[in-house]
C-alpha cells in the first residue's frame, strides 16, 4: 500500500497510512489517496500472512479509533451511504461486505457488556442527526441482501479496476480496501477454520441481516422510539397502493413474493427465523401476506422441522420457532387451511411413515412430540404453555385428523395421567413418612402435582373443543378415544376436571353403547363406519358449550432482555467467531462506547 511499500513489515513506517490516521484533514482531491490506494506488495493468502497484517497494523488502527466524535458521525454516514447507494455487483460485493461488517463493528461494544446498553455515541448518531434520513433506505436494502442471497464472487472480480479522470473517491476508496478485507473473508479469519457450509452461503446476506437484527433491537432513544424497528413495523408490499401513514416517515415498498421465498428457503438459520418472527409479530402487512399464501406449507414445514429436530437446535431457536407457529394459529383461516394441505413422504419424520398426511395432522405431531420431549428433558414451564396454546387455538378446526396423530393426542393424555398418578402417589408416601419424623422437609409435591393438572385441564379442553366443534370430522380421535377410554375413568369425579369430562364421558358412553350393538369382533373399518355414523345421529344439543379456546401471544414486558443478547450471540457466533479478532472489536468499540 503506497508506492514505497513492498512487504507488510514495512506498513507501520508507511509515511501514507501515518497521514491517514493522523489528525489532519486530508482534501479529496489531494494526490495521496492515488497515492494511498496503489498496492505494491502481494495479497495476504493465508492465515499467517493475515496475523502479521493485523499485528503491522495496530498502531494505524489506534490512530483510527481515536476520532473525534464529529468524524464518527460523519463515517457511520459514509458507511450507510456505501450500502444504500452502490449498486451491488460482483466487482462492489466485497466493499459492500465491509461497510455492513464494519457497522456491525461500531455497534458492538454491547459484547463487553453485561448490563443491556441503552445509550452510547453510536446509538446517539444513529438514532438522531444526519443518519436517520437514511433509515427507510438502509431497512430496505439490508432486506434485499438477505432476499437475493448473492454468493461471493469468484476469485478476480471484486477488486476495482483503477479509476482514470473522474473515477471518484467512492469508488478510489473501495479500490484500496477490498483486497485485502475481502482475503480476510475468504480465508475464514486469523485463527480460525473455513467450513463448506460458509463456503456455500452468502456472507453478505448473513451479515446484513445480523446487521438488521441488531438495528431493529437497539433500546429506543428517550425521546425517540427506534426508526430502524419502526420502518420494520410498516413496510409494505409493492403491489399495496395503499397510501403511507404520515405518523411514520420511515416505511417503504418491497417485494413481499421475494421476501416470503428468502424466509421460506433460510429457516435453517437462527437469525432468518427472528427474522421472520418479528415480521409476522410487529408487521401487520407482513402477518397479512402470509396467512393469505396458498402454499403455506413452504413456510410451515422448515418450521417444524426446527421444532422435530430439537435435540439439535439451541432453545432460543426452538422458541422462536413455536412462537411462531403461536402467531400463526391466532389466525381461524390458517387453522382450517392447514387440513386442506395433503403431503406426501415426510422423509425427516423418522418415528413412523409418514406416506400421506396433512400439514395440520403433522402440526399437531409435531408439537405433541416438542412436548414430550420437553417432560422428558427440559421441562421448561414456558415450552410446554406455548405448545398447548398452539394445539388449543386449532383445536376447534380439527380436520380429518390421522390416525397416528390422533393416537398421539390420547397417548400424551395417557403419559400426563401415569405422570399424575406418580406424583400423587409419591405426595402420599411421603406424607406418611413425615408423621413419624419432623426432621426433614417435605419435598413440595402440591406444586408439581398442581403443574400436572394444569396441563391435564388444558389437554382434556382441546380434546372437547375438537369433540364440541367438529366431532362428525374426525372418526380416528372417537376411535382413539374409544380405544383409550379407562384412561379418562379416574377424572370423571376428579374436582378439577368433573365440568370438562361430562362431554368426553357423554361420547365415550354414546359410541361405546352403539358399538355394543354392533356386536363383537369388529373390523377396524366397521368401527370407524359405526363413529361416522354415530356422529351424525349424536343431537349437538347434549354437548355442552364451553367458551372457545383462544390464546394470544404477549411479548414479555422487556422484551430487549431477551432478545438483544439473542441477537448479539448470533452474531458472535455467526460472525466474530469466523473471521474477526474480538480485539479489534475492543479496539473499534472501547473509544466510541
Amino acid at each position: 500500500m503506497g508506492a514505497n511499500s513492498s512487504s507488510i513489515s514495512e506498513l507501520p513506517e508507511n509515511e501514507y497510512l501515518k497521514k491517514l490516521s493522523g489528525a489532519e484533514p486530508i482534501s479529496e482531491n489531494d494526490p495521496f489517496w492515488n497515492q494511498l490506494l496503489s498496492f505494491s506488495f502481494t495479497t495476504p493468502t493465508n492465515s499467517a500472512d493475515l496475523k502479521l497484517l493485523e499485528e503491522a497494523t495496530i498502531s494505524v488502527c489506534k490512530s483510527l479509533g481515536a476520532e473525534c466524535e464529529d468524524l464518527i458521525e460523519e463515517l457511520l454516514c459514509c458507511l450507510i451511504q456505501l450500502i444504500v447507494e452502490i449498486p451491488l455487483l460482483d466487482i462492489t460485493y466485497s466493499i459492500s461486505l465491509e461497510a455492513v461488517t464494519t457497522l456491525i463493528v461500531f455497534l458492538s461494544c454491547q459484547l463487553f457488556h453485561k448490563e443491556i446498553l441503552r445509550e452510547s455515541i453510536i446509538h446517539k448518531y444513529l438514532m438522531h442527526g444526519r443518519c436517520v434520513p437514511y433509515t427507510s433506505r438502509l431497512v430496505k436494502t439490508l432486506l434485499y441482501n438477505f432476499i437475493r442471497q448473492e454468493r461471493s464472487p469468484p476469485p478476480g472480480t471484486h477488486v476495482f479496476q483503477q479509476q482514470t479522470d473522474g473515477g471518484g473517491l467512492l469508488y478510489g476508496i473501495a479500490s484500496g480496501v477490498a483486497t485485502g478485507l475481502w482475503t480476510v473473508f475468504t480465508l475464514g479469519g486469523v485463527g480460525s477454520k473455513s467450513s463448506p457450509q460458509l463456503e456455500q452461503c452468502s456472507p453478505l446476506a448473513n451479515q446484513s441481516l445480523l446487521l438488521l437484527l441488531v438495528l431493529a433491537n437497539l433500546t429506543d432513544a428517550p425521546d425517540t422510539p427506534n426508526p430502524y424497528r419502526q420502518a420494520i413495523m410498516s413496510f409494505k408490499n409493492t403491489q399495496d397502493n395503499t397510501a403511507f401513514s404520515s405518523s411514520n416517515p420511515h416505511a417503504f415498498q418491497i417485494n413481499f413474493n421475494s421476501l416470503y421465498t428468502a424466509l421460506c428457503e433460510q429457516q435453517k438459520s437462527d437469525q432468518a427465523t427472528l427474522l421472520l418472527y418479528m415480521l409476522l409479530h410487529q408487521n401487520g402487512n407482513v402477518r397479512t401476506y402470509v396467512l393469505a399464501r396458498t402454499d403455506i406449507e413452504n413456510l410451515v414445514l422448515p418450521i417444524l422441522e426446527i421444532l422435530y429436530h430439537v435435540e439439535e437446535r439451541n432453545s432460543h431457536h426452538v422458541y422462536m420457532a413455536l412462537i411462531i407457529l403461536l402467531i400463526l394459529t391466532e389466525d381461524d383461516g390458517f387453522n382450517r387451511s392447514i387440513h386442506e394441505v395433503i403431503l406426501k413422504n415426510i422423509t425427516w419424520y423418522a418415528e413412523r411413515v409418514l406416506t400421506e398426511i396433512s400439514l395440520g395432522s403433522l402440526l399437531i405431531l409435531v408439537v405433541i412430540r416438542t412436548i414430550q420431549y420437553n417432560m422428558t428433558r427440559t421441562r421448561d414451564k414456558y415450552l410446554h404453555t406455548n405448545c398447548l396454546a398452539a394445539l388449543a387455538n386449532m383445536s376447534a378446526q380439527f380436520r380429518s385428523l390421522h390416525q397416528y396423530a390422533a393416537q398421539r393426542i390420547i397417548s400424551l393424555f395417557s403419559l400426563l395421567s401415569k405422570k399424575h398418578n406418580k406424583v400423587l402417589e409419591q405426595a402420599t408416601q411421603s406424607l406418611r413418612g413425615s408423621l413419624g419424623s419432623n426432621d426433614s422437609p417435605l419435598p413440595d409435591y402440591a406444586q408439581d402435582l398442581n403443574v400436572i393438572e394444569e396441563v391435564i385441564r388444558m389437554m382434556l379442553e382441546i380434546i372437547n373443543s375438537c369433540l364440541t366443534n367438529s366431532l362428525h370430522h374426525n372418526p380416528n380421535l372417537v376411535y382413539a378415544l374409544l380405544y383409550k377410554r379407562d384412561l379418562f375413568e379416574q377424572f370423571r369425579t376428579h374436582p378439577s376436571f368433573q365440568d370438562i369430562m361430562q362431554n368426553i364421558d357423554l361420547v365415550i358412553s354414546f359410541f361405546s353403547s352403539r358399538l355394543e350393538q354392533a356386536g363383537a369382533e369388529l373390523s377396524v373399518e366397521r368401527v370407524l363406519e359405526i363413529i361416522k355414523q354415530g356422529a351424525v345421529a349424536l343431537p349437538k344439543d347434549r354437548l355442552r358449550k364451553f367458551p372457545e379456546l383462544k390464546f394470544k401471544y404477549v411479548e414479555e414486558e422487556q422484551p430487549e432482555e431477551f432478545f438483544i443478547p439473542y441477537v448479539w450471540s448470533l452474531v458472535y457466533n455467526s460472525a466474530v467467531a469466523l473471521y474477526w479478532n474480538p480485539h479489534d472489536i475492543q479496539l473499534f468499540t472501547m473509544d466510541s462506547g
